[in-house]
């Protein structure tokens, strides 16, 4: 990953960030750094869930999400196979049009 940042702000309950104050303390890291490891194991996660995976695809197919952010959620080969689906679903669409 890059090392460019981007500044978010969130709202999340107190509980939970108190939870990760708490982790940020005993492992002496700050908040910041407890959060961004949860997203990305959470990110990581999400890749490899097939339900999550599914939606992925659909939104990819339905034009709802670039390619780009395909490839930002599920890995460059993984994209590059969806890709390709997209493309011969595409055609499929297009010849089955043309000969009805």
């Amino acid at each position: 990953m890059g090392s460019e940042k981007k500044r978010v702000q969130f709202r999340a309950p107190h509980r939970l960030v108190d939870r990760a104050d708490a982790l940020a303390d005993v492992l002496g890291e700050d908040r910041t750094d407890i959060l961004v490891t949860a997203l990305r194991e959470y990110l990581q996660e999400a890749a490899h869930d097939d339900a999550i995976t599914q939606e992925i695809a659909a939104a990819y197919y339905d034009d709802e999400i670039s390619v780009e952010q395909l490839k930002a959620l599920l890995g460059a080969e993984e994209a590059a196979n969806l890709r390709v689906l997209k493309q011969q679903l595409d055609e499929e669409f297009i010849d089955e049009v043309a000969d009805a």
